[in-house]
């Protein structure tokens, strides 16, 4: 146990009780933001690399090259992402794309439609297939956070700010890495309903938790909650996050995957979340960049 009462020393334990109040931009009770995971899935990923246990056998049924799973995630850069562009495009919503090295290399069109809108495009790893984890050594760690973060820059024409790893993986150094790297903000590691600090004292990022129990990817692919009950939660979920931010202000981080939410039979539920969440007051539709930079704000 470290100092901190827990098993790593990244960041302060805190009680959200004992915390000041958080206040966002204009009033608002919520932070909103969507983070959309546009990443590559390789049908044979190099040797050496980690390949996530639930990407193969017996996990996944068919063994290599599995074409039904690489044609069903293909979907999302092809066809599923475009549905969710026109969701957001009718809403006026800016997003966060999380866009990995192969995504950024491969389709340049789908960095281009992020950028058009001025998302917020920030580092996804290499591959989905190809995840951090403490086998790798730190000088084969770096070069990976490098290689991300260099295609990225050329892609976007701009470096990325914020980080979301492949199957939110990481090692016992991935923040101090990211950090030293750069990065401003980290969207790892789900563990609260407030952005805090993470890594490094000497240049901590800010950590921007997502709400992995609700992605869809988990909620209905992995885990099999119809749509219809899917949805009910997350309505429910910024509901009860919306009445508690008239104390303190709460975030609302939805992780999004274009090969699920984007399939013609299940994106009316998230052009109806974003109905949802418009017809209440107090909400302030971000980014997050603009969520980081608000938050470090008030902690400086």
């Amino acid at each position: 146990m470290s100092d901190y009462r827990m098993d790593h020393g990244h960041y302060a334990w805190s009680a959200l009780p004992a915390r000041r109040p958080l206040r966002w931009p204009n009033g608002a009770r919520i932070a909103v933001a969507f983070v959309v995971s546009l990443g590559h899935y390789e049908a044979d990923p190099p040797a050496g690399t980690y390949d996530p246990p639930t990407f193969k056998p017996p996990l996944r049924s068919m063994p290599y090259p599995d074409y039904p799973t690489v044609t069903h995630r293909e979907y999302g850069h092809r066809v599923g992402i475009f549905r969710m562009l026109d969701a957001f495009d009718a809403h006026g919503v800016r997003a966060t794309a999380a866009i990995d090295a192969l995504t950024a290399q491969r389709y340049p069109r789908l960095v281009e439609e992020c950028r058009r809108r001025d998302w917020d495009i920030i580092g996804h790893g290499v591959s989905q297939r190809r995840a951090l984890t403490d086998a790798m050594s730190e000088t084969d760690e770096r070069a990976y956070v490098r290689e991300s973060l260099d295609a990225v820059t050329k892609a976007a024409g701009r470096a990325p700010v914020g980080w979301l790893s492949p199957e939110h993986s990481e090692s016992r150094r991935t923040p101090t890495i990211l950090a030293e790297a750069g990065l401003s903000y980290l969207a790892d590691w789900a563990n609260d309903d407030q952005p805090y600090l993470i890594g490094p004292e000497k240049r901590p990022m800010v950590s921007i938790p997502c709400m992995r129990e609700l992605s869809d990817a988990h909620m209905h692919a992995t885990r099999k909650i119809a749509m219809p009950q899917w949805a009910a939660l997350v309505h429910e979920a910024f509901d009860i996050l919306h009445g508690e931010g008239a104390d303190s202000g709460r975030l609302f981080a939805l992780p999004l995957h274009p090969w699920c939410i984007g399939q013609p039979h299940r994106i009316v539920y998230l052009e109806r979340l974003l109905a949802h969440i418009k017809a209440h007051e107090g909400v302030w539709w971000a980014t997050g960049a603009e969520i980081a930079t608000s938050y470090r704000e008030q902690v400086a």
